[in-house]
């Protein structure tokens, strides 16, 4: 199996970058509609609840994005159930199996 993790990660890195900038942005409304209830402006209340709502909208796309790309990293380098296979290493002691069987005839 041939996995190229630029081709199917590459999208992946791309929508998290996105949803990390809606995030940053959400924050920013949030904190001025924040500033605004702070010198009295009561009918910010409903847009800083909007935001809130987005902000953590937007903090699960971060954290499932975030997840998603993890697991394309861990599965291109050949990560599986938190183990690393080292198929050369397999490989070698194949072979070496293989010459003693081979040598006892």
């Amino acid at each position: 199996m041939t996995m190229d993790p630029q081709q199917e990660g590459g999208s992946q890195v791309d929508v998290l970058a996105e949803t990390e900038r809606l995030y940053r942005e959400v924050a920013g409304e949030l904190a001025a509609a924040s500033r605004r209830i702070g010198l009295g402006d009561i009918g910010e209340a409903a847009a800083a609840m909007r935001a809130v709502k987005d902000l953590r909208a937007a903090f699960q796309m971060v954290m499932d994005e975030r997840t998603r790309v993890e697991k394309l990293r861990k599965l291109g380098a050949g990560v599986v159930h938190d183990y690393a296979l080292d198929l050369a290493g397999a490989r070698d002691e194949i072979g070496r199996r293989l010459a003693r069987l081979r040598d006892a005839g």
